[in-house]
Formats: structure tokens, C-alpha cells, sequence
């Protein structure tokens, strides 16, 4: 789920309020503690103003720049990235010229994480954290070495009159040690709940585009069972009417039939597209493999081998003929990505410790040595109606309901592929003895 674009125009109204209360503060640090209690915190506040200054002008520019700039995602992150580049210069440079050891003010950089973690891709709010940690450093070495001047606060419980005290070695280390720390947990944090959010923004597109598909099959549906009632009363009356002709009645005996297929066709529709529960219960895997291999027959090609590998696994927690209909999607799905032949195997396992989820799983493993999908698909191959077999009737919708069934059952599905070698989907479900009772759906 991407956030919407307007990010870079609230990080310019808040770093409004930021750079007053930042003049807020100088002034009271400063002159305000000088009237109230005769002593300045800040002695040389003047590098602070320049800075807050710099800030307000650079924040101009961005909020000018805003009206000429095109709102797309690329312009959007650029200017989140260009924006958060100066906040950290900008607050490196006001810890520097306020006793930056001391300062409590140092642990802010870890909002600028998670604003990066919010709004950036990829590994940019890596490298956010890794430039706010190298600024700081930098800053707390050159101290150390005394390669700059530094600019030590004036605090009411320090000595008067005032005396110049080495920096600790030991100290500088371990505040260094918790500020990146902090920088780098609050970024894997954000990044990671960002990621949670994302996969569940995309979960919940899709049941509800399967939703409504179920709901456009099953108002198709009906309206072709209402005509077949129809056709059915006016085939009757006709063969009434050619008993006498033998070969008139066979060709009505065969529509009656079809349409009677039809009907049956329209009724499984109707009531597979009907909100409906799954009734989780203990299902053995292998059972399921060999119903799914008898119905999946002989329809395949004379030049692809079917192997089949069932390992000793427990009982899983699922729902017998939806699972079938799972691997016998898969299955239809290796077959089709094997036009010139291959081999499909179909493989049983227990995981054991070996998943981090949930021990004692087991996977279904699905395989063929087909043409492979390419790795830009492998994101959106479970998008409903998206297919790489349109022109051979291939209708996006296939993969899409295995994830929501297999979801439903409280287990997941995994994909990887090469091309020109093939492709594995592997069904993972939890053993029998995790979960009791019942899941209803819709």
C-alpha cells in the first residue's frame, strides 16, 4: 500500500512548526534563562539562528517547488528523499553548535527513520539510518580528537565559573553504541510493519475482488438456469411428439442430456460462487493427492510424466475437497506451461523444524519442468485476471482463489521459478493437532 503523495507537503507544514519551535527554544536557552535565572545555557546562540534560518529558507524552496512539480511516485520519493537529506544535515549541524554529547535532543534523528521507513522503497531508509550514523560520528570523533572547536552548554549544575572538561572516550562509545542502536531498530521496525501492511492492503484487494466476481458468476449463473427450465419443457413437448421418428428422438434425447449437463454446470457455479465455510478438520494429505491425480486422469499429453512422491506426513488441518481443488488447480496450471512436454511431480512432505511459522508443518510441493515464469510476474501471478495464457483461455483467477483457500485454511503458498527450467508451488498447512473447530467465511 502505497501512501498517498501528499507526504511531501506534510513534511513541509510540520517542519513549519519545527523551525518555530526551534527559534522558541534558542531564544529561551538563551536570552529567556539569561532574564530568568542570570545565566545563558546557550552562550553563543548566533550558529543556531544561522542554522534555524537556513532551514526556513530551504523549506521555502521546497513549498515553491511544490506548485511546478508533477505528482508522480518518482518526483514524490525524490523530493521525500531531498527533504529528509537537508532535516538530517540541518539537525547535525544544530546538535553540533549545542554540546552535541550532552544534548537530549541527539534521539531525534529517529523520527526522520521512521518518516523514511514510512514513506521510501527498498533499501533508501537503509541508507538514511547509515548517514545519520555516520554524521553523528563523524561529529563525536572530530570532538574527541579536538580536530573542531566544540560548543559546550551552559547547564545550572555545572561549575562556575566554567571550565573546559575532556571528552570521555568510554562515554562517546556507548552513546554512539545507543544512538545507532536506536536509528537502525527504529527503521527495521517501521520497515518491517510497513511491509506487514503492504501484504495485508494486498490480501484484502483480492478477497474482495474475488468477492465480487463470486457474486457476477453466480448472477451469470443464474440467469442461465432460468431459459434452460424453459428449454427443457419445450424438448419434452417435442419428443411427445417424434417417438414415431427413432432418429428425431435420439437427437432430442441428446440435447435433453446436454442441457441437463448445462444445468448441472450452472448449479455447481451457483453454489461454488455462494459465500460458503470451510470446515477445518483433520485431512489427510495423501488421500487428497491421489482423489486430485484419478481426477486429473488422463488429460494431459502423451509426452508428460507424472510422478508422483508422497512422503510420510501427519495429518494437516484443512478442508478435504478444497484441497483438492487446490492441487488440482496447480496441477492444470504445470500442465498448460508444458506445451512441448515435461515431467510433473507431485510431493509430500513434513517440514518439520524446518518452518519458522509453524513446526510440524507440511508441504504439498507442485513441480513441473515448463517454460518458467519470469521474475517480474512472480509479484502478481495471485493478482486476480492477471494471466500470462489469455489467448489459450486462461482467465486470472486460478491462483488468486488457491492463496484465499489455502489463507482460509491457515496455511500459505510459496512459488519460485526459473525460466526455461520450471516452476514450483508449494502448499504449506499446519498439522492437525494446532487448530479445532470450524472457520466460516463471507
Amino acid at each position: 500500500m502505497k501512501l498517498p503523495p501528499e507526504g511531501a507537503r506534510w513534511l513541509v507544514s510540520l517542519r513549519w512548526w519545527a523551525c518555530v519551535l526551534l527559534l522558541a527554544t534558542i531564544w529561551l536557552a538563551s536570552s529567556g534563562m539569561e532574564i530568568l535565572a542570570g545565566q545563558k545555557i546557550l552562550p553563543h546562540p548566533l550558529p543556531l539562528y544561522a542554522v534555524a534560518c537556513g532551514m526556513l529558507v530551504y523549506n521555502t524552496l521546497f513549498r515553491l517547488g511544490q506548485r511546478g512539480r508533477s505528482a508522480g511516485e518518482g518526483s514524490v520519493d525524490r523530493n521525500i528523499c531531498l527533504q529528509i537529506t537537508c532535516d538530517l544535515l540541518a539537525l547535525t549541524l544544530l546538535l553540533y553548535f549545542s554540546d552535541l554529547p550532552r544534548n537530549p535532543f541527539l534521539f531525534y534523528f529517529a523520527f526522520h527513520m521512521i518518516i523514511a521507513g514510512m514513506y521510501l522503497r527498498g533499501r533508501t531508509p537503509y541508507y538514511f539510518a547509515a548517514l545519520a550514523t555516520a554524521l553523528v560520528g563523524a561529529v563525536m570523533i572530530l570532538e574527541y580528537l579536538h580536530a573542531v572547536p566544540s560548543h559546550p552548554l551552559q547547564l545550572p549544575s555545572d561549575p562556575k565559573p566554567p571550565v573546559e572538561r575532556p571528552l570521555d572516550g568510554l562515554y562517546l562509545l556507548g552513546l554512539f553504541a545507543a544512538f545507532a542502536s536506536t536509528v537502525w531498530i527504529a527503521i527495521y521496525f517501521t520497515t518491517s510493519i510497513r511491509r506487514y501492511v503492504d501484504r495485508a492492503h494486498a490480501e484484502l484487494r483480492q478477497k474482495e475482488k474475488l468477492l465480487g466476481i463470486g457474486q457476477l458468476v453466480a448472477g451469470i449463473a443464474h440467469q442461465i438456469a432460468n431459459p434452460l427450465d424453459g428449454l427443457q419443457n419445450c424438448l419434452q413437448r417435442i419428443g411427445e411428439r417424434v417417438r414415431d421418428d427413432p432418429h428425431l428422438t435420439e437427437y432430442v434425447q441428446m440435447m435433453v442430456e446436454a442441457l441437463e449437463r448445462i444445468e448441472r454446470t450452472a448449479k455447481r457455479v451457483q453454489s461454488f460462487a455462494r459465500p460458503h465455510g470451510i470446515t477445518l478438520q483433520s485431512t489427510d494429505v495423501g488421500a487428497a493427492v491421489e482423489a486430485t491425480l484419478q481426477v486429473l486422469g488422463t488429460s494431459h499429453e502423451k509426452n508428460i510424466r507424472i510422478v508422483k512422491d508422497l512422503g510420510h506426513v501427519p495429518p494437516v488441518q484443512g478442508d478435504s475437497y478444497t484441497l483438492q481443488e487446490v492441487i488440482f488447480n496447480l496441477c492444470t496450471n504445470a500442465l498448460a506451461a508444458m506445451p512441448h512436454g515435461g515431467t510433473l511431480t507431485v510431493r509430500t512432505r513434513a517440514l518439520g523444524s524446518k518452518d519458522e511459522d509453524q513446526m510440524g508443518s507440511v508441504a504439498i510441493e507442485v513441480a513441473d519442468t515448463g517454460v518458467g515464469i519470469p521474475r517480474v510476474h512472480l509479484e502478481k501471478i495471485f493478482e486476480p485476471f492477471f494471466t500470462t495464457r489469455a489467448d489459450r483461455g486462461g482467465t486470472g483467477l486460478g491462483l488468486g482463489l488457491c492463496r484465499m483457500l489455502i489463507s482460509e485454511m491457515g496455511g500459505r503458498i510459496e512459488v519460485r521459478s526459473v525460466l526455461g527450467q520450471g516452476t514450483t508451488f508449494t502448499v504449506i498447512l499446519n498439522p492437525a493437532a494446532v487448530r479445532r473447530g470450524a472457520i466460516r467465511s463471507g
